[in-house]
């Protein structure tokens, strides 16, 4: 009867590890498999990844492209016909992440012109263009902006330190 404890592997599926450096008669004796001399014979032998052996690399070779500016400000933005597409009467950077309409990391909000606005809404924004604005205003809204400027860094005060009197 076939159990667990009865199975075994089919004869020649398993084999031994090969023991390199064991004599000549072993078969893997002497170089075991390395060769003659150069690099890959050495004790740590690989080269890094990407190396060519001197030769430029293709990650040098190859021409780079795009420049990414680390101090850009990126803004989610969002388009008039979507605030009415929405359906919120006031409308900020916290309300829309609330209500699952916008997700990222960004903390800014800026408010793009295109399309139609029908409602009356209130929006909180830190930018906006001048047609969203406009639009905005014209369907009986309200534009409040918010204002994007850094917090004044706390600066400890100096101690004063006594002079000695010569």
């Amino acid at each position: 009867m076939l159990r667990l404890n009865t199975l075994k592997s089919a004869k020649g599926a398993k084999r031994g590890n090969k023991r390199l450096g064991r004599g000549a008669a072993s078969g893997t004796g002497d170089t075991s498999g390395k060769g003659h001399k150069g690099q890959r014979a050495r004790k740590s032998g690989n080269a890094r990844p990407g190396y060519e052996g001197g030769q430029t690399p293709l990650y040098r070779r190859v021409p780079k492209r795009g420049f990414r500016n680390i101090f850009s400000t990126e803004y989610i933005t969002i388009n008039v016909s979507d605030l009415d597409r929405y359906g919120l009467g006031e409308v900020s950077l916290e309300e829309l992440k609330k209500a699952r309409k916008v997700k990222g990391k960004e903390k800014l909000l800026k408010i793009l012109g295109n399309g139609g606005l029908s409602k009356v809404v209130t929006v909180r924004a830190h930018k906006f263009t001048k047609s969203a604005q406009e639009k905005i205003e014209k369907a009986g809204g309200k534009v409040e902006v918010i204002s994007t400027a850094a917090k004044p860094v706390e600066r400890k005060a100096a101690k004063a330190t006594a002079t000695k009197g010569i």
